[in-house]
C-alpha cells in the first residue's frame, strides 16, 4: 500500500490504541473511586470503568488481533487503509461518546459506541465468508455476541443503573474467546518451538477433550451471567475450571521456560481455571473468598496478561522483529503481573487495601503504557532500509 505506515495493518493502530484504553480505564478509574472525580457520563463509574476497559481496550486489541490474523486464515489482503482509518475513527468516536454521554445524551451515544463493533463484525464476516473459511465463524460469531452485549450493557444500564449481567456476560465472552484462540495459537507456538528444538513430547492435538473443555466452558459462563450466586453456577464452574487446568497441562507450558514470549502465553492462560475456580469458591465461601477478587483474576488477570503476551509477539512478528523477549518484555511482563497479583489481594490487605488498589492500579497501567513507549516507534514508523 501507498498510504501511511501505521494503516497497513489492523494491529498497528489498534494495538496501541487499545494499550491506552486499557491504560486509562485504570488510571482515571483510581481518582473516580478514591478521590471522587466525576466523569461527564451517565455510566456509574465502575460500569464506565469495565466499559472503558473491555469495550474500550480488549475490543480494541481484539480488533488488532482479527484484522490481522483473518489475513492469515484466509490468505485474503490485508485490511488497510481508509478502511482501516475509518474502523479506528470509528472505535475513537465511540471512546469520546461514552466518556461524555451525560453532555449529548445516553442514546447518541449508545448508537455512536455500537458503530465500531458493527463495523469490525461485519469487515471480519466478509473476510472470512469471502475466502470460505467457514470454521473460524465462531470467532467472528463471539464478536458479534461482544458487540450485543455492549448493547445489552448500556440498554441495563439506562433502566436499572447498573449493567450487573451485562457485565458479567461481557466478562465471560472474552474469557471464552481467549479459550477459543489462545486454545489454538498457545499449543501450536509450543509445538514449534519444541519441534525446532528436536522435543520428543510435544503439546497434545486439539481433540474432542478440548472441544468438550471449552463448551463446558461456555455453559458455566453464561450460567454465573444469568444465576451468578446458585450453588449450581459454582459446581459448573469448577468443573469448567479443572477441564481448562488439565487442557493447559497437555500443552507443555514448562517445557518452555527459556522463552518468556511463549512462557507468558502458558501462564496467561492459566489465569483461566484459576478464575474458574475462584468465582466458584467465591459462591460457595462467601465470607472467606472475597468475589470482586475473585473476578479480577480474569480482568485483571487474563486480560492484562494474555493482551499483552499477544500485542508483544505478534508485533514483533508482524513487524520482522526476533521472536525473543528483551529487558523490555521482561519488564512490560513482570508488571502486569505484579498488578493482577496486587489487585487479587488486595481485599486481603486489611489496612493496607487502599493502597494496595493504588499500586495494582499504577503497576498494571505501567505495563500498557511500557508497551506504548517501548513499540510505538515499531508499530508507527515505516522501518528505516539499510
Amino acid at each position: 500500500m501507498t498510504g501511511p505506515y501505521w494503516l497497513s495493518g489492523g494491529f498497528r493502530p489498534f494495538f496501541l490504541l487499545g494499550a491506552l484504553a486499557m491504560a486509562v480505564s485504570v488510571l482515571v478509574w483510581i481518582p473516580v473511586y478514591f478521590w471522587g472525580l466525576e466523569l461527564p457520563t451517565t455510566l456509574s463509574p465502575r460500569d464506565w470503568h469495565v466499559h472503558a476497559l473491555i469495550f474500550g481496550g480488549v475490543m480494541a486489541i481484539i480488533a488488532g488481533f482479527a484484522l490481522t490474523a483473518v489475513s492469515n486464515w484466509t490468505g485474503r489482503p490485508p485490511v488497510a487503509g481508509m478502511e482501516l482509518f475509518a474502523l479506528v475513527m470509528f472505535w475513537a468516536f465511540g471512546r469520546a461518546a461514552v466518556s461524555s454521554s451525560a453532555i449529548i445524551g445516553p442514546n447518541v451515544a449508545m448508537v455512536a459506541d455500537l458503530l465500531f463493533p458493527a463495523a469490525l463484525v461485519a469487515v471480519f464476516a466478509r473476510e472470512v465468508i469471502a475466502a470460505g473459511n467457514y470454521r473460524n465463524l465462531r470467532i467472528v460469531a463471539v464478536v458479534a455476541a461482544l458487540g450485543l452485549a455492549n448493547l445489552a450493557f448500556h440498554l441495563e444500564a439506562g433502566v436499572t443503573g447498573a449493567a450487573d449481567n451485562s457485565l458479567r456476560a461481557s466478562v465471560g465472552l472474552v474469557v471464552l474467546l481467549v479459550m477459543l484462540i489462545g486454545g489454538r495459537i498457545v499449543p501450536a507456538f509450543t509445538r514449534n518451538w519444541l519441534a525446532a528444538r528436536k522435543e520428543a513430547r510435544l503439546p497434545v492435538p486439539f481433540s474432542r477433550f478440548d472441544a468438550v473443555s471449552v463448551l463446558v466452558g461456555g455453559l458455566a459462563l453464561a450460567t454465573w451471567a444469568a444465576f451468578p450466586e446458585a450453588p449450581a453456577t459454582a459446581a459448573a464452574l469448577a468443573l469448567a475450571g479443572l477441564l481448562s487446568a488439565v487442557r493447559l497441562a497437555r500443552w507443555r507450558g514448562l517445557g518452555t521456560r527459556a522463552d518468556p514470549l511463549l512462557l507468558i502465553l502458558h501462564i496467561a492462560f492459566a489465569t483461566i481455571p484459576a478464575g474458574f475456580l475462584a468465582i466458584a469458591a467465591s459462591i460457595l465461601l462467601p465470607g472467606a473468598v472475597d468475589p470482586v477478587a475473585a473476578v479480577h483474576v480474569w480482568t485483571v488477570g487474563t486480560f492484562g496478561t494474555m493482551t499483552l503476551a499477544v500485542m508483544t509477539r505478534a508485533s514483533r512478528g508482524h513487524s520482522g522483529q526476533a521472536l525473543a523477549a528483551g529487558a523490555l518484555e521482561i519488564a512490560i511482563f513482570a508488571l502486569v503481573l505484579l498488578g493482577a497479583a496486587a489487585r487479587v489481594a488486595a481485599p486481603y490487605a486489611g489496612g493496607w487495601m487502599v493502597h494496595a488498589i493504588e499500586c495494582a492500579g499504577l503497576t498494571w497501567a505501567g505495563a500498557y503504557l511500557l508497551f506504548t513507549l517501548g513499540y510505538g516507534r515499531m508499530l508507527l514508523a515505516r522501518p528505516k532500509l539499510s
